[in-house]
């Protein structure tokens, strides 16, 4: 009996504002929503996290006594333009250096081998000649297998090719008509709910707050280190510069471990084309002074206002969100996670302050 009066309590402190329970059945539904329909509505989310995106920048026009409709249609047309020029340049080229590395792969048993040698030969106590050959035909059948795994895939794909249509189709028209009618959308939302809502303004206006600078940032740092890659590793005379490029640019969605994973087959491309040698230590040199710089200078700058979340918070947010919905829970883990922390700070004080006049 006592358990249930506990329990009885705690329900009547923090749900006896009516408010608390709105939100909570937002929350239900939302995540609902996502989790049932959320790979059959990822054209329309996609194109609403473009147009979060892209509406900084038409309120900028507007501000600048550009007509609305007109600023929609100027940077509408500049995010086309961009949606062409990767669809048209850059990914064949990503694709194409992506399936010369794969072939590749088993060119790094020969560079081991040549090294183990030469470690076996100088220090044999370490490694025995029968047991690093015996290492290294396991890791080259492994290797063999993870490009033939990855070539399947890739030629998988393929018959998708409709379904990617349909999605390059309906992505610019969901951004279009979120940049047009989104703060009408917004309102007429709003006029659903209950006319005072503290705590759901509350917990609302930080969280646009928020995810607005969250994608905002995190597409400048997506673009700024993918591109100072792709330049430093060219400038090294690096394979496949373009394709290391573009996945050192996509692991900065995931703190910490995307720049540990990466790391992989950023050394393994120096080392298969460079060996042991001082041009494989600049290739390291280079990409550890650009993952320093962007842990220690562009993610400050960059996301100076948003709050800040502890790592362990970050990487379970990350393990927890991606198992649920993959890259969209990868890439909004921490918005998410925001939002958690979000309710947490806002629920006490608001539904305290308003308890006594009930």
């Amino acid at each position: 009996m006592r358990f249930l009066e506990v329990i009885g309590g705690w329900i009547n402190e923090h749900f006896s504002n009516e408010e608390a329970i709105y939100l909570v059945v937002l929350l239900l539904v939302a995540f609902a929503v996502l989790f049932f329909f959320g790979t059959y509505l990822a054209p329309v989310l996609a194109g609403l996290i473009f147009a979060f995106l892209l509406s900084g920048l038409v309120d900028r026009l507007v501000a600048w006594h550009v007509p609305r409709l007109a600023a929609v249609w100027i940077v509408f047309a500049l995010f086309a333009g961009g949606v062409v020029a990767l669809v048209i340049g850059i990914a064949p080229l990503i694709w194409r250096q992506l399936t010369e590395l794969v072939n590749a792969l088993p060119g790094v048993i020969d560079r081991l081998r040549v090294l183990v040698g030469d470690i076996s030969s100088d220090f044999p106590g370490i490694f025995s000649p029968m047991a690093a050959d015996s290492w290294l035909a396991a890791l080259n059948a492994e290797l063999t297998e993870i490009g033939k795994v990855a070539l399947q895939g890739l030629v998988a794909q393929v018959p998708n090719i409709f379904a990617i249509i349909i999605y390059l189709i309906l992505l610019p028209i969901s951004v279009f008509f979120f940049l047009k009618d989104g703060k009408r959308m917004v309102a007429r939302a709003l006029s659903l709910l209950p006319r005072h809502r503290t705590l759901l303004d509350s917990v609302g206006r930080e969280m646009n707050e928020q995810i607005a600078n969250y994608i905002r940032g995190k597409t400048i740092e997506i673009l700024v280190v993918g591109t100072v890659t792709y330049i430093a590793f060219l400038f090294l005379g690096l394979n496949y510069a373009a394709l290391l490029g573009f996945i050192v640019g996509i692991s900065v969605l995931v703190p910490f471990v995307g720049a540990a994973v990466v790391t992989v087959p950023v050394a393994a491309v120096g080392f298969l084309q460079y060996g042991w040698s001082w041009d494989f230590a600049y290739v390291m040199a280079a990409y550890g002074v650009i993952q320093a710089l962007d842990g220690n200078v562009l993610v400050p700058v960059l996301f100076s206002e948003t709050n800040d979340l502890h790592p362990i918070t970050i990487i379970v947010a990350v393990l927890a969100f991606g198992g649920l919905w993959g890259f969209w829970g990868i890439l909004f883990a921490i918005p998410l996670a925001t939002l958690v922390k979000a309710i947490i700070n806002a629920w006490p004080h608001t539904v305290a302050a308003e308890a006594p006049e009930t």
